[in-house]
């Protein structure tokens, strides 16, 4: 069995007059001394550097959420292109039986009454030739 200690409560400092007014004007002589550092060339450099920074990181970010944007648009796009491909596939087998000979040859012959012609229905015509139309 382990013991058991009981801690007492920690003390809060209480806040005077002075303390408070200590803290104020050490804000006051750090906030001169940020701004009387500003005026330094140094520091001025420095800081324009930060901006650069700052406006190169927020266009990387931007460029990156528009090439996942875009990725994402070619993704559908090459989806969609597929989808286009199998329908193009299926036309040309549905086209090419449509257009079978002996599909054409049965609907000839059952809704126009169409049949080939035997041999002695078949006329031969010469050919003429230039030279003997004269």
């Amino acid at each position: 069995m382990g013991a058991v200690v009981i801690e007492r409560p920690a003390k809060t400092a209480r806040l005077n007059k002075q303390r408070v007014r200590d803290g104020v004007a050490t804000a006051v002589r750090l906030s001169r001394q940020v701004f009387e550092a500003t005026r330094r060339r140094e520091v001025l450099v420095s800081l324009g550097l930060v901006g650069v920074l700052l406006a190169s990181s927020v266009g990387v970010v931007v460029a990156a959420h528009e090439n996942r944007t875009l990725f994402n648009t070619l993704a559908e796009l090459q989806g969609e292109r597929d989808r286009y491909q199998r329908e193009w596939s299926q036309l040309l087998l549905e086209q090419s039986a449509l257009s079978a000979h002996g599909r054409v040859e049965k609907l000839a012959a059952e809704r126009l009454g169409m049949v080939v012609p035997g041999r002695e229905d078949i006329v031969l015509v010469p050919l003429m030739s230039p030279v003997a139309s004269r």
